[in-house]
């Protein structure tokens, strides 16, 4: 990748996890000695609005911001946001997202419809394309909001580093008591991505 900077831009709605998602890869790629960027916006975050996140490490990063068209990995938390920030991919980029589906307020409220196929939309649009069960497999595993750990476990096949940091940095922000349960979530991830 140009100048040794990785350009990951994570998009979700509030209550997913995005940011603490975000600020986990952050202490993971600082932890390893890399110059790492990160800014945030929280839109009505509360009510279910968008979240997104770039993330950014190199050697030396001097902006926090993504370009568009510059973004390497579209880390998506739900459907309609992997769609929504497809302009901001590289054409040879990678999208990572939750099959998952969040009805906005406009569908909610009967003013718009859902789109339709929207994996099926991406997948003709970017040959790397992973389609993560993360809500899904939270659930099984007793706790939905365990969804985003499952989904970095996804991410984290993408980068050459040990397992062990990851999970340790993932710990780290979580309480003990589960612990085990994320442990679970994050391995489920990492098979997700073949």
């Amino acid at each position: 990748m140009e100048n040794n900077t990785v350009n990951v831009l994570v998009a979700g709605v509030g209550g997913q996890g995005v940011i603490l998602a975000s600020d986990i890869m952050a202490e993971v790629f600082m932890e390893l000695g890399y110059d790492v960027k990160k800014s945030e916006v929280h839109g009505m975050a509360m009510r279910g609005g968008i979240v997104t996140s770039h993330f950014r490490f190199g050697k030396k990063v001097y902006s926090p911001l993504i370009k568009e068209g510059d973004v390497d990995i579209l880390f998506a938390f739900e459907q309609l946001e992997g769609l929504r920030w497809l302009n901001h991919l590289k054409p040879n980029g990678k999208i990572i997202m939750n099959d998952h589906k969040i009805n906005p307020p406009a569908v909610n409220l009967g003013e718009m419809e859902y789109p339709k196929a929207i994996p099926e939309i991406i997948r003709s649009k970017f040959k790397d394309f992973y389609l993560v069960k993360g809500t899904e497999i939270a659930l099984e595993l007793g706790d939905v909001r365990a969804a985003n750990v499952v989904l970095l476990g996804g991410i984290s096949k993408f980068f050459e580093v040990k397992e062990d940091i990851w999970l340790k940095t993932i710990l780290n922000y979580l309480p003990t008591k589960v612990h085990e349960l994320n442990r679970k979530a994050f391995f489920a991830g990492r098979d997700q991505i073949y």
